[in-house]
């Protein structure tokens, strides 16, 4: 289920944004789906107030078809869209007889935006529905489309503090383990004790990474493994992301 802290299109540009929903419409199950983004550019007049023109056929109870014309604008906000964006969505629709005109915000319409649509519907009854898809209408939307979400979820580049985290992540389960590897050292006689109020220290910080980590299953590296693959699979993939960092390969300090 997609939630409203996990949405796909949050970290995308308003270019990226149309390019979703155009595969989004795609997914759904429209036709003919046109994106009219005439150039690479972040803002472009190239869409002449539809960024998507898309077909939806629509099956009568006699089992006849007919095709409906949606008309759509894709916002990509992190605030309340306001209404002087969707303007020329309307005139466009009504200019060239629309069956329905969409407009789909990463966010939400603002309160003026919404009554701007209702003044408007009111004083022109226009031929065409006005219809907006929100972020909790982008989330039922989503909702059983895992694969789909999956290619701009896994293919997008991870944020830098996606990777401090990960990194960070990496570090205190390296250091645990090399703390453990102390301990048994120790009780096992190959090394001196160490001192009562330094040890202690050791042992209560161990004791708040456990409690940190222990929603995390695999945060322990197995008995059978610490001296084996998981421990070389640790440093590998501690070393690459201090690497992206900007820090020499092969450094596994911790």
């Amino acid at each position: 289920m997609v939630t409203d802290a996990a949405m796909p299109y949050d970290d995308l540009t308003d270019t990226e944004f149309e390019g979703f929903c155009f595969e989004l419409m795609q997914e759904l199950g429209f036709v003919n789906v046109d994106w009219r983004k005439g150039t690479g550019l972040n803002a472009s007049p190239a869409d002449n107030g539809r960024d998507i023109v898309a077909e939806w056929h629509v099956t009568d109870v006699d089992g006849s078809v007919h095709v409906e014309r949606w008309f759509v604008d894709c916002k990509k906000y992190t605030k309340g869209v306001p209404p002087e964006k969707i303007s020329g969505l309307l005139a466009w629709a009504t200019a060239e007889r629309a069956n329905v005109a969409l407009v789909i915000a990463s966010s939400f319409l603002s309160n003026p935006c919404k009554e701007f649509i209702k003044t408007y519907e009111l004083n022109n009854r226009p031929p065409f529905r006005v219809k907006h898809w929100e972020r909790p209408q982008l989330g039922k939307l989503l909702e059983g489309r895992d694969a789909f979400v999956a290619r701009y979820v896994d293919s997008r580049p991870r944020t830098e503090a996606e990777i401090v985290a990960a990194e960070e992540a990496r570090n205190d389960k390296l250091w645990y383990y090399r703390k453990e590897v102390l301990i048994n050292r120790i009780e096992t006689g190959r090394r001196e004790p160490l001192e009562p109020g330094i040890d202690q220290m050791m042992r209560d910080a161990m004791t708040q990474t456990e409690k940190q980590y222990a929603d995390d299953p695999n945060f322990i590296i197995a008995a059978d493994n610490r001296e084996g693959w998981n421990l070389a699979y640790l440093l590998g993939e501690l070393s690459a992301l201090r690497w992206v960092l900007g820090d020499d390969w092969n450094n596994g300090d911790s």
